[in-house]
């Protein structure tokens, strides 16, 4: 399967990283504890097995650099009995139609990443149980503004990570 993941500034970056670490530091399941180079705070707007690089994609990419804005938290599941844990991000016009348009480029898109489907989120933590989903949100902290300023698409069969900009 494959991501087109929209990245962000070493600020906002930073941000993430240091929610990450919240939760891991409460001893909780957090993205903090993968230390793959490819673990990388971000916002996947497409997931599919056929995802390609391409001239059209990189059109609709040129919209970068966006404002983030985020909304508090989502929680996903539960599935297998866990929860994910995640801040939900404001869904802009801009973000709306980048998506759009980075969407028109790509065949074959699981459902829940297509337009009027997607919820635009950054993961903070996987795997938790619901009296963990407590602890997780007692530590962290309102979040601020930020910048998405990169695209990047992740194939996890091959482990290739390819920067579009």
């Amino acid at each position: 399967m494959r991501s087109l993941e929209l990245t962000f500034d070493e600020t906002t970056d930073a941000a993430i990283r240091r929610d990450w670490d919240t939760v891991a530091a409460a001893g909780l399941p957090s993205l903090a504890s993968h230390a793959s180079a490819s673990n990388r705070p971000h916002i996947s707007i497409a997931v599919g097995p056929e995802l390609a690089a391409g001239d059209e994609l990189a059109a609709a990419l040129r919209a970068l650099p966006l404002t983030l804005r985020f909304a508090g938290f989502v929680i996903f599941g539960p599935r297998r009995g866990s929860f994910v844990l995640a801040r939900a991000v404001v869904v802009s016009r801009d973000l709306l139609e980048l998506h759009a348009a980075a969407h028109a480029t790509q065949p074959g898109v699981l459902e829940v990443t297509l337009p009027d489907r997607w919820t635009p989120h950054v993961t903070l933590a996987r795997r938790l149980t619901a009296a963990q989903l407590a602890i997780a949100f007692d530590g962290l902290p309102a979040a601020s503004d930020g910048q998405m300023v990169g695209a990047r698409l992740w194939d996890n069969a091959t482990r290739e990570l390819t920067t579009l900009v």
